[in-house]
């Protein structure tokens, strides 16, 4: 009864889930290159663990499903084919077969139309050959982004975008039959796209008319841009989207350098032809095994070549390839023919992709080198060799090169001889010496390992480690062919097990590699999508924006030099022990229009402008005292100081406009000169306020502050005559002409020295700094007269 109902369950599950397979390699955990026995292998583990009987888990009987479905569908080699070629399978929701209706002979209403008018033209939508290349080609958005980007990192993708009713469309068809004839025997993956039905796809690709082709390379799209498609510039272009050094030319000069590079853990080929220009199957097969070889192209009929055909024996006659490992001077596998096919050259490099002697340089290789059994019997094994990337470690890397073609390394099948960086992949070596029987120092040592599964592996230390001196290497030899004939033809378990992330890639790019290819590929995108009427406004708002940026940076610039230059201020101080030292100078500069941006307009925040105003009778005697009253404040880097010379007519321009603008009424204000010798103003140029130091004034003395200007002591009146009466004030001890009847006289004396005027001046700025005194804010900072 309860196998009745799991049955039950079973069915009602693959009727809702049948529509929303998953990719059937990722279900089944295995590589698209899979074979049957492979998948079979891996579906019995994944049925036996998940079935629902045994596994109780709410999602086993879904997975149970999802598995089933996965290995019928690689089980089938038509679906199989469909699915790597265009990531769709008849469970999926949105697969749209194709039927061809071409016995039908269906009714085409132009060919009346035109036939009337004695013609013979028609629009060519043939319903058998014509438009169904276009429809058995067609892909979807999801087949897309599923299938056809991933797979274009080893296979280039041709991609034509199409409509129905596209005259251009059926024009070119002759064209695109031809392409695909050539390409798709050399590897290369041909779509067809119906814009009109993929809209998504095509506004991400930024197609913005059909026909519209497109290459696709490593799930990058490159764009054809002539007028007009043709196969020779559809053959330009997809010859121009390769890489430059894909395949590289090699002559005398460079044969050795080329041969000798595979320290980058590459195998190298050579490719010998007769025309002078790298043919396309070339090209592709150098993308396909990009990441294990390199290619090298010897056109024979140059007089700088011949000594190369002469070395290797190759025959002018004929094309030829040759793969080369660790030994430059005999290859390793070879094959002559008229015409070298694309399967025959990439069955030969498959099968020599890898050096002798490899090295464990990213995750990639390490799951091609030592794949992953679970089962003991069958364990494949990996000898590493633990070195670091050292010249004097290319000894023992040699010795085990050496020993793995030797005759006591036969087991090629479940048996692979490796080496690896310490400093490189310092993850997988903690995770490899962390237990306690590790060796202390494990550079020359060996560790056999078998991968259980991804992550897990089991592991056993070589004992005495890898000799290389001539007494002791055949004994470590010995030891390493009696530790793997043991570990392959016994059931005896490895002593160590660890968990191990994924290997450090040591091919990947660095951060300024890939800045500069994500700017060449913005830059062929721009150059595909953008068109001479959208770049003009591009570039003007380009032009503005560094336009902008470059104008704030010179002024800041040239703040900064004002700034330096006022805030330079180191003098040599002697002191009476004799010992010299650098102390900071008080710099007092004068307020003018030249200076007048950097000690007041382009102040920073928190910074303030000291600026006594004076003239050239006065400054010698106001000098020193303004001086003094500021040399505590001469480490303080958010104070400038600074004087103001009244007899410059801008100066008491520029000093009755911030008092008018300071007024709470604006007035007219005639000012006496005079009568302003010895004020300090406090300027604040980021908050636009300022504060009023002057003997006469109540803060300088007693401390009472009052709102409001008063003309009294700032040396302005109301009207002419007082202002003229006022002469007196200031000067070689005249009286103070302010009328007594006003209420500051009973503050201050009648006769007032010049070098009085700065006595208060200490006491004003310790109030200044405490935030007491008054504040007078302005709208803004006037213009310099004259400026």
């Amino acid at each position: 009864m309860r196998r009745g109902g799991v049955c039950f369950v079973l069915f009602i599950l693959f009727v809702c889930i049948s529509a929303r397979i998953r990719d059937p390699y990722s279900i089944l955990g295995v590589h698209r290159k899979a074979d049957t026995q492979e998948i079979k292998k891996s579906y019995k583990k994944l049925a036996k663990e998940w079935h629902p009987d045994k596994n109780p888990s709410p999602d086993a009987s879904s997975k149970f499903i999802e598995i089933n479905q996965a290995y019928e569908l690689l089980m089938d080699p038509e679906r199989r084919r469909i699915f790597d070629t265009t990531g769709q399978t008849e469970d999926q929701p949105n697969f749209r077969k194709t039927y061809d209706y071409s016995s039908y002979g269906r009714f085409d209403p132009f060919d009346n139309i035109f036939s009337n008018f004695g013609g013979n033209f028609h629009f060519n939508f043939k319903h058998g050959d014509g438009t169904n290349i276009y429809m058995k080609q067609s892909i979807t958005f999801k087949s897309y982004q599923n299938s056809i980007v991933h797979l274009s990192k080893k296979q280039p993708y041709l991609i034509l975008f199409y409509a129905v009713w596209c005259v251009a469309c059926a024009h070119i068809e002759p064209i695109w039959k031809r392409l695909n004839e050539e390409l798709e025997p050399i590897n290369f993956g041909m779509a067809t796209v119906h814009a009109e039905r993929e809209v998504e796809l095509a506004k991400k690709i930024g197609v913005k008319t059909v026909p519209y082709l497109v290459m696709l390379l490593d799930g990058h799209p490159y764009h054809y841009t002539e007028p007009s498609v043709s196969m020779v510039s559809s053959v330009d272009f997809i010859r121009s989207k390769f890489p430059n050094r894909l395949v590289q030319r090699v002559t005398e000069g460079n044969l050795e350098s080329f041969l000798g590079g595979w320290l980058d853990n590459k195998v190298r080929v050579l490719i010998f032809g007769r025309l002078d220009i790298i043919r396309l199957r070339y090209l592709t097969v150098g993308w396909e095994f990009r990441e294990r070889a390199v290619i090298g192209y010897v056109q024979m009929d140059r007089a700088d070549t011949d000594s190369i055909r002469a070395r290797y024996s190759v025959s002018n006659k004929v094309d030829t390839l040759l793969v080369f490992h660790e030994d430059m001077h005999t290859p390793v596998a070879s094959v002559a023919m008229t015409d070298l096919p694309y399967p025959t050259m990439r069955d030969i490099i498959e099968g020599n992709k890898f050096l002798v002697l490899p090295r464990l340089s990213s995750q990639s290789v390490f799951d091609a080198l030592c794949p992953v059994e679970s089962v003991r019997s069958r364990r494949r094994l990996c000898v590493v060799l633990v070195t670091q990337d050292d010249p004097s470690h290319d000894p023992s890397r040699a010795a085990l090169r050496e020993y793995a073609i030797s005759d006591q390394a036969r087991e090629r099948d479940r048996v692979r001889y490796t080496y690896l960086f310490r400093e490189k992949q310092v993850e997988f070596m903690n995770a490899l010496t962390a237990a306690s029987g590790s060796p202390l120092e494990t550079n020359h040592h060996i560790v056999i390992l078998w991968r259980k599964d991804q992550n897990h592996l089991k592991y056993e230390w070589l004992e005495g480690g890898w000799e290389v001196e001539p007494d002791k290497q055949n004994a470590s030899q010995e030891s390493l062919r009696a530790a793997v004939q043991r570990l392959l033809h016994s059931n005896e378990p490895m002593p160590y097990e660890t968990v191990v992330q994924e290997l450090f890639d040591e091919h990947a790019q660095g951060i300024v590699w890939r800045i500069i290819n994500k700017l060449v590929s913005v830059q062929d995108y721009l150059r595909d999508n953008v068109t001479e009427d959208d770049l003009l406004p591009a570039v003007s708002i380009l032009v503005t924006v560094l336009f902008i940026v470059a104008g704030g940076y010179i002024m800041s610039y040239l703040v900064r030099l004002e700034e330096e230059r006022v805030a330079k201020s180191n003098f040599t101080y002697v002191d009476q022990s004799g010992k010299t030292t650098l102390q900071p100078q008080l710099r007092v500069h004068e307020l003018r229009g030249e200076t007048y941006n950097g000690l007041v307009r382009m102040l920073k925040p928190g910074c303030r402008t000291l600026v006594m105003l004076c003239d050239s009778e006065s400054k010698s005697k106001l000098m020193p005292k303004f001086h003094t009253a500021c040399w505590p404040y001469r480490k303080n880097k958010t104070l400038m100081f600074a004087f103001l010379n009244i007899e410059r007519a801008s100066a008491m321009e520029w000093y009755k406009r911030i008092l008018v603008l300071g007024l709470p009424e604006p007035r007219d204000l005639n000012i006496n000169p005079k009568n302003t010798i010895g004020t300090v103003i406090s300027l604040n140029g980021h908050r636009k306020y300022y504060c009023l130091f002057h003997a006469k004034h109540p803060e300088g003395a007693y401390g009472h502050p009052r709102s409001g200007i008063s003309g009294d002591f700032m040396g302005f009146s109301d009207n002419e005559s007082e202002s003229e009466a006022s002469d007196a004030e200031v000067g070689d001890k005249k009286k103070d002409s302010i009328s007594s009847n006003r209420p500051l006289l009973n503050y201050y004396s009648n006769i007032l020295f010049e070098e009085q005027l700065l006595e208060g001046l200490s006491n004003w700025m310790d109030r200044l700094f405490e935030g007491s005194t008054v504040r007078y804010h302005i709208n803004y900072w006037p213009d310099w007269p004259g400026k």
